[in-house]
């Protein structure tokens, strides 16, 4: 079973790309690094202050799979630096 997660973002406080890039690339490092979950930024790539970021995991247990893709928008929620706008979860 592979669970999808789909969140777009408002990112606070940055003046350019450059910026947003940061704050991108320290909240995927630290998903990355505390869960076997696939992840990139999938849309507004050319804006500042707004992102969209794609999560997939894959899992024999339906349970397991929600519970580590909770447990990532919680990782998500903690920085400071961003609010999550919008969130839908799919199964494929």
């Amino acid at each position: 079973m592979i669970l999808y997660l789909e969140i777009e973002c408002f990112i606070y406080d940055t003046q350019s790309l450059k910026q947003k890039r940061s704050v991108l690339k320290r909240l995927i490092h630290k998903i990355r690094h505390l869960f076997n979950v696939s992840i990139s930024e999938l849309d507004y790539q050319d804006l500042w202050q707004r992102t969209a970021i794609g999560i997939a995991h894959v899992s024999s247990d339906k349970i397991q799979a929600e519970k580590v893709l909770q447990e990532v928008l919680k990782v998500v929620d903690s920085f400071t630096e961003l609010e999550v706008t919008h969130k839908q979860f799919e199964w494929l």
